[in-house]
């Protein structure tokens, strides 16, 4: 982005705006929008006129009755005056996106000043990656900037599809994005060793291609949440009725195999947390070993695996952590997410390289209140999923084609 002259040019800047907002109208979690101020003031400072896209939410999947788009639920208005209160400038608000009053408002733009254009998805062309709409949202302006981290996974319009009507000297990315990329290149190019991953969440399919990619790049695996239940399974314990995927044993035991070939260490929960039941009123207990009684399910990771766990991740010099090892929204089974996020927080503090990569994992860092404590939480779940899977991002790859 440094290296583009774009005073007194129109810039069309794609961001990642999807935020919460409440039955008010209120923006309840406004991280995104600030992790966005430093590509937008960069551009305003050296004088660009700014003309910023965002989603929000799946308008079209959300209709009124009436069959129009919930305007209280999906318009950007609210955060053009959030926007506008974080740079003390005054941000433009379109209620279109590339209509006649876009371009209208596009004519009278000055240098350093900014125009938000409605939701992206209040437009069919958007999700399909129409080549026609994204053209004539390019002729909008000089130059192309995506800075959308969070949805760069997508082949939409104004992600991907736009940027290949622009020459490489007509488009970058935004520092979020070049930030979101260089971090992930210390986990999947360059890693210092030994390398950890901590691997959770409720299913093994979700976590899959990740699994498979990063036992050819880590030294060891840490595996809890509901998915260990069904790697459990495959290997033959008692699970109760903890979560288990019966159409995945295989796959587990494939996964345990390729790894034994690799010389990766996979390492699964020591011990559990038990429930009666799917909720924080049940009755708890603490197995002794990996198998779990018969009427009850494990719901989080016991204390012989924080200890395992927590030692592994303090002789770690680099660490991506995704998905959480319980059901860390209820205090009962909060314990060992909590404990193995304070525990990427000591090694982090002694020197190890830690990326939390998005989803449920940047929830934990953010309800024990960490975020600083470590050395990268990623804003793109799904993005930086697929990023550790292995696979090329098409936002990524049309800013660079």
């Amino acid at each position: 982005m440094k290296r583009l002259v774009v005073k007194g040019k129109v810039v069309l800047l794609r961001v990642d705006f999807n935020v919460p907002i409440n039955s008010a109208g209120e923006i309840t979690d406004e991280n995104r929008i600030e992790k966005s101020i430093p590509t937008i003031q960069n551009l305003l400072d050296q004088g660009a006129k700014l003309v910023i896209m965002s989603h929000l939410g799946r308008p079209l999947k959300e209709l009124l009755p009436s069959g129009e788009i919930n305007l209280l639920k999906f318009s950007l208005k609210p955060v053009a005056e959030n926007l506008q209160k974080r740079l003390k400038n005054k941000v433009q608000f379109a209620t279109d996106c590339g209509g006649p009053e876009t371009q209208r408002l596009i004519q009278q733009l000055k240098e350093g000043e900014v125009l938000l254009l409605e939701n992206t998805r209040f437009y069919k062309g958007e999700e399909k990656g129409d080549a026609v709409w994204a053209e004539s949202l390019s002729k909008l302006g000089s130059f192309y900037i995506n800075d959308a981290f969070g949805a760069a996974h997508r082949e939409h319009a104004t992600t991907a599809t736009i940027a290949r009507f622009f020459d490489k000297d007509h488009k970058a990315f935004g520092l979020l994005m070049d930030e979101e990329l260089e971090h992930s290149k210390k986990i999947t190019e360059s890693p210092e060793h030994p390398l950890t991953a901590i691997i959770g969440g409720a299913k093994v399919s979700d976590k899959i291609e990740l699994i498979s990619n990063l036992i050819d790049l880590c030294d060891t695996i840490l595996i809890g949440g509901g998915m260990a239940y069904t790697f459990f399974a495959a290997q033959g314990y008692h699970i109760g009725t903890s979560l288990c995927e019966l159409d995945k044993l295989e796959l587990a035991k494939s996964l345990i195999q390729k790894a034994h070939d690799r010389k990766v260490k996979l390492i699964l929960p020591l011990d559990s947390v038990t429930g009666s039941s799917f909720s924080n009123e049940s009755t708890i207990g603490v197995t002794p070993d990996v198998n779990i009684p018969d009427q009850c399910m494990g719901l989080d990771i016991g204390p012989k695996t924080i200890k395992l766990f927590s030692k592994i991740i303090h002789d770690s010099k680099t660490i991506v952590w995704n998905g959480p090892m319980g059901v860390f929204e209820m205090s009962k089974f909060e314990q060992g997410t909590k404990s193995i996020a304070l525990a990427v927080a000591e090694a982090t503090y002694k020197g190890c390289f830690s990326l939390i990569g998005g989803g449920d994992s940047v929830a934990a860092i953010n309800k024990y209140h960490l975020e600083e404590d470590v050395s990268y939480v990623s804003t793109g779940g799904g993005a930086m999923l697929e990023l550790l899977e292995g696979k090329t991002l098409p936002g990524v790859a049309a800013i660079l084609s």
